[in-house]
């Protein structure tokens, strides 16, 4: 098929390689020609180091042109700019797929439901689970879920990307799938707090644990299933962004927890992890529902106020006295 693939980060160029390496005619836009003139020469150091990369795959500054006939459009866009870009594509009549992690902070609104707004629901689909772009670019044996809320979509957009090391599967709950996948990379924050702080393996264990009940308690009240939160995009995803040192969400709360200041961390890498502006997004979407989210707050009362790390612990251990959930 005739794919574009809109934003060549690391996972955009990761996941534009399996698509053409499956035999697709692939397209990358970019707003950063120079990155693309990289990703065209076959290796890109700086955004996947050690993988080689296809030649015969074409990229394309001009947006017009990249979307212009094409059949599927994967978005890998940053939450914070997803909708500026979104709205551009108003019209098309391909199948959409979003691959991005994250809710958007004015209207709380996941990745799909700003594209339902320019397409029909069964031409809508999202691509989550546990997968670091490296390992997947590499071949390296990875499974993560398709969900959309049409069956033939769905089994279209598995069929576009399965490989024999990349297994896909499907799901019709697109909502879980995408809050699961935003949300578990503010608790990758606070696990990695932990870690800064000197924390131990109990620590993060029962974080994880106690954050996948809130993570489902959220989803929930937006409308997602409550068994998707076990699945790959819940409880898989949760585990490799919060335990792994490839994680940086979890590196952004690891150096958190060091003693560094959000402002230092911003001014040292500008383009910090998506659990930073997801945390605040979820923050504000939980007191609109009026769903309690202790670790969620914690976290973004560190990133967004200030608050002393230790005494986020503290706040959090200390809590009253509740049943488990």
């Amino acid at each position: 098929m005739r794919i574009c693939v809109l934003g060549a980060g690391a996972w955009g160029a990761a996941l534009a390689k399996v698509l053409q390496e499956n035999g697709n005619a692939v397209t990358l836009w970019d707003i950063n020609a120079a990155l693309l003139a990289e990703l065209q020469s076959g290796r890109s150091e700086k955004l996947l180091p050690g993988v080689p990369l296809p030649t015969d795959w074409k990229t394309e500054p001009d947006f017009a042109k990249a979307v212009g006939g094409r059949e599927v459009l994967v978005l890998a866009i940053p939450s914070q700019f997803f909708r500026e870009v979104a709205q551009k594509l108003k019209g098309h009549p391909g199948i959409f797929v979003s691959v991005t992690k994250g809710i958007e902070f004015e209207t709380g609104e996941t990745m799909s439901r700003i594209l339902r707004e320019l397409a029909p629901a069964d031409r809508v689909a999202a691509l989550s689970g546990p997968s670091f772009a490296r390992e997947v670019a590499l071949g390296i044996p990875t499974s993560i879920v398709c969900a959309c809320e049409s069956e033939g979509t769905a089994k279209t957009v598995q069929g576009l990307f399965h490989r024999p090391e990349f297994r896909i599967y499907r799901s019709n709950d697109i909502l879980g799938v995408e809050y699961g996948a935003a949300l578990k990379n503010v608790i990758a924050i606070g696990a990695g707090v932990g870690d800064g702080l000197g924390y131990g393996d109990n620590t993060k264990a029962g974080l994880v644990s106690r954050a996948l009940s809130e993570m489902r308690r959220l989803g929930v009240a937006c409308g997602a299933k409550p068994e998707t939160f076990n699945g790959l995009s819940g409880l898989g995803d949760l585990m490799l962004t919060c335990f792994s040192k490839q994680s940086r969400n979890r590196d952004l709360g690891e150096r958190i927890g060091r003693g560094e200041t959000i402002e230092a961390i911003v001014a040292s890498h500008p383009k910090l992890a998506e659990g930073y502006p997801t945390a605040r997004s979820a923050h504000r979407l939980a007191r609109e529902k009026n769903v309690p989210t202790p670790i969620i707050d914690e976290v973004n009362a560190m990133l967004y106020e200030g608050k002393n790390p230790q005494q986020a612990v503290r706040d959090l251990i200390s809590r009253a006295f509740k049943a488990e959930d």
